[in-house]
């Protein structure tokens, strides 16, 4: 496997998929810029990885906070080619509570404000600055690689908001990858089932192993390393393009 000579940014950078994500990259040789509200992850797994890696606290939802990012990729020495998007938050409620009530439109509107227009902020505009750069083999400038979720297929009771955000995703990333491929921008997304995550993390064992039992095969949770070693396979896959792949171990989540 070769090295990555190049630079790529990584939003959500600083834990969970991102983090895993960085890690790969910037073994592989990438310099990376670190995309993320987590000030003290994010310059703290800087500082563990040296070398060209780098953090800039960014709002994926803020034009301008997006931009000094992809400044930060820019500035240094080598061509920005890579940007994987991993920033992203999860809500829960119904349509209508139990007494009911409608779902509360702010949080509906936040999970999609940062999850589905984050993601296109970021890829607009690390699209623009790869369109920038010298063409590589096949015409190819760059790729993007975003997050969605198997929610965005199964959806589930409670996950209204989540599942139109990561719906959004999936459904982006054909005309995305069309709009591109003028300037040799490839996209495509992959749509994790139940990672080990922080948030999953945070529940019982009991709870843990109940998801995992649930899950055909290989019968355990995803590791946020399958996320990054899926993301690196992209990235070096020249022909692959518009694509959403599930990584899910042939889970379809019931309706609860």
């Amino acid at each position: 496997m070769k090295d990555f000579d190049v630079a790529a940014v990584v939003t959500g950078g600083a834990s969970g998929l991102g983090e895993a994500t960085t890690r790969a990259l910037a073994a592989r040789g990438a310099a990376v810029t670190i995309l993320d509200l987590q000030a003290d992850r994010g310059e703290a797994l800087a500082a563990e990885l040296g070398g060209h890696t780098t953090f800039v606290r960014t709002d994926v939802t803020d034009e301008e906070s997006v931009q000094a990012g992809i400044a930060d990729a820019t500035g240094k020495d080598r061509p920005l080619r890579i940007a994987v998007n991993c920033a992203g938050i999860g809500w829960a409620a119904r349509t209508l509570g139990r007494d009911g009530s409608p779902h509360e439109l702010a949080p509906f509107t936040r999970t999609v404000m940062v999850n589905l227009v984050g993601t296109f902020n970021v890829l607009r505009l690390a699209a623009a600055a790869m369109a920038r750069t010298e063409p590589g083999a096949d015409g190819e400038r760059g790729v993007v690689v975003n997050t969605a979720s198997i929610a965005a297929y199964d959806g589930q009771i409670g996950q209204i908001a989540y599942a139109a955000s990561k719906g959004g995703i999936v459904g982006l990333t054909l005309p995305a990858a069309r709009d591109l491929s003028s300037v040799g921008v490839r996209v495509c997304t992959i749509a994790p089932g139940l990672v080990d995550t922080p948030l999953l993390a945070g529940l019982p064992e009991e709870a843990r192993t109940s998801l995992a039992a649930g899950i055909p095969f290989p019968r355990r949770l995803g590791r946020p390393e399958d996320f990054a070693e899926l993301a690196l396979a992209i990235v070096e896959h020249g022909y692959l393009n518009g694509e959403v792949v599930r990584m899910d171990a042939a889970l379809r989540m019931a309706p609860r």
